[in-house]
This record gives structure tokens, sequence and C-alpha cells, in this order.
């Protein structure tokens, strides 16, 4: 079997499964795990090197407005590889080549590929994709361990967090303009042990939904006890620079934090970790589980590297020392 993946999960879910030496082609953003990046490359994108949050965003919205694309597709390498799958998504429009562009091409391949979209929107969906690609290579005995212990995992972290205090979390996957995550995210935080303020019941507004821009009068309105900031596609000290948005539009002022009731605050690797919908979701479901309760440190503390793959921001630095601070919304 000949797997072209045009999504860095699907890479991703190779590679756990075993199944790498079958992945003939991937996209320029495959970079998890090293060996990925060793693959032929067969897309490229818009650049946005040197761009804010803002710009970017605003880049993203006219190019979809206008009927264009973040993507494109080497046709000519398409060709040379000569697939027996694609590997895609129709899940996030600004994720992926858009899934008619690549069936039209498909249909144009000597090789006649099989086109196979992924559409997971909640984790037992996610787990789903893994066993359909095995399906798809006919190795679905040989990957089914694999796949069984990343559901126990996974499983693990909501044993471990059951009974603990749930704190209220906003996970933002965009800090300009703020994006409140859909998707599985809100599914990951209650099996971590938070809660989501934003809607009703466990899962909250947004579970099995597209993310949605919000306003940052919606997250004070939402009181949390913790603001984590996981981007889509930066890394922490990409994040890092944006920071001040935060500080800004939320009034923060480090000394005055605790008294103000405002809440703890979190950069995470939002390329890497949540985005993906591919086995780091088990990583990202832990990570998440180790910061919301920091007495499963033991437990998981060893997988992940404060600076790298999560940072807490204190407000107390000088660099966020001058901002007005306001009177922070409490619980009644």
């Amino acid at each position: 079997m000949r797997i072209v993946s045009l999504l860095p999960s699907a890479t991703e879910i190779c590679f756990a499964l075993g199944l790498g030496e079958e992945l003939v082609g991937v996209t320029h953003e495959c970079d998890y795990p090293a060996e990925a990046l060793t693959k032929p490359k067969v897309t490229t994108s818009l650049a946005h090197e040197g761009l804010s949050s803002r710009e970017i965003d605003s880049l993203v919205r006219s190019q979809l407005q206008n009927g264009g694309s973040l993507y494109s597709l080497d046709v000519q390498k398409l060709e040379e590889l000569k697939p027996d799958v694609i590997l895609t998504q129709q899940l996030c429009t600004v994720c992926a080549v858009s899934v008619g562009t690549v069936r039209a091409v498909a249909a144009k391949l000597s090789s006649r590929p099989r086109v196979e979209s992924l559409e997971p929107s909640m984790m037992s969906e996610v787990f789903a994709t893994f066993r359909r690609v095995a399906q798809l290579c006919g190795k679905v005995e040989e990957c089914a361990l694999r796949i069984a212990a990343l559901e126990a995992r996974y499983r693990m972290v909501g044993k471990l967090t059951r009974q603990l205090h749930r704190p209220r979390v906003i996970m933002l996957e965009w800090i300009d303009p703020p994006f409140l995550c859909g998707h599985w995210i809100p599914q990951i935080i209650a099996m971590a042990g938070g809660k989501n303020p934003i809607g009703q019941g466990r899962y909250g507004l947004f579970f099995r939904r597209p993310s949605k821009e919000i306003s940052w009068g919606d997250v004070l309105h939402a009181r949390p006890d913790m603001l984590i900031v996981a981007a889509c596609g930066f890394g922490i000290e990409r994040q890092k620079q944006e920071l001040e948005i935060i500080v800004r539009e939320m009034g923060l002022h480090g000394s005055a934090r605790e008294s103000m009731g405002a809440p703890k605050l979190y950069i995470c690797d939002g390329s890497h970790y949540f985005s993906r919908p591919g086995p780091r979701l088990v990583d990202t479901t832990e990570l998440l589980g180790m910061i919301l309760h920091p007495e499963l440190d033991a437990e998981f503390g060893s997988k992940f590297q404060s600076g790298l793959d999560y940072e807490q921001i204190e407000y107390g630095s000088t660099t966020y020392d001058r901002y007005w601070q306001p009177e922070w919304p409490r619980e009644a």
C-alpha cells in the first residue's frame, strides 16, 4: 500500500500504527515524528512568516471569501509517487487542501488512488480513524494493540481526575482575535478534570463544533480559573510574542492577580498538541491533566518540558505590570 498523507495528523497516525514504510508522501507541515521530515513533500501554502495573529487571520479570511486556496498540491510529484490512498479531511477549511480539489486531482492520476477523508469531531471518532487507516492498509490485527494502548492511556487520565476538583477552563486556539476551541477539545478538558464554563453540560457549547471567534468580554464573563492558550500551529515562543494582547484586553496586573480572582495563564504548544486529531491527543490529555491538577505531576510530569511543551505565565513580570487593573468579576 502506497499512502500519501495531506494531514499532519494522518501522518502521525501512520507512524504510530507502524505504517511509516507505506507512507510515500506528506505535506510540508508534517514535522512529527522526525522520520516524516524525510518523506517527499506534495504541498505548499501561503507564507505568513513575520505576520501577527491579526494579520494572519485577515489573510485567511480574505482568501476564503474570495474563493482562493491556502494550499497548493504538487500534481507532478503526486503522479510520480503513484499513491494507492490519499488521506485528507474537510473538517477544517484552513487546515488542508480542500477535499474537492484532492478528488479532482486524484481522478486524473494514473494510479487512480482512493481518497479517504478523515472527519473526527470527538475522541471516539479520533480512535475510529486509527482503525480506519489500519483497515485501508489491511493491517487491522497488527495495529489493534497499539490502538488499544492509546485508548487505555486516554481513559486513565479520566480515572485519575474523576474525584478531583474541577477548575473552570477557557481554552483558546487563537489569540487575536480570540477563538474558543471546539470539536474534541471540550471533551479533553472534561477528561483532564476541567469544567467548560461556556454553555451547558459537561462539554459546554462547542463540543463537536468548529472553533468560534469570541470576545475578550466573553472570556471575562465566563470567570475562568485557568486561561490556556494553544494557538494553532504556533509553538511557545511564537505565542509569547503576543502575550501583551491577552494582558491588555483582560486588564491583568501581576501584583493583584490573586486578589482580583484573575485566572492562571498557561501557554501550550499549539502545533504539537491540541490541534491535530491524531495519537498525540492522548499526550494532550495527559498534559492538560497535569496542568489542571499539579498533583498529577508524578504521573505525567516526566513526559513534558516546561518552556517547550507548556509554560505558566506570571503576570508579575515587569513586562505586564504597567496595565490598568479592573475589578475582576466574581462568581456569586
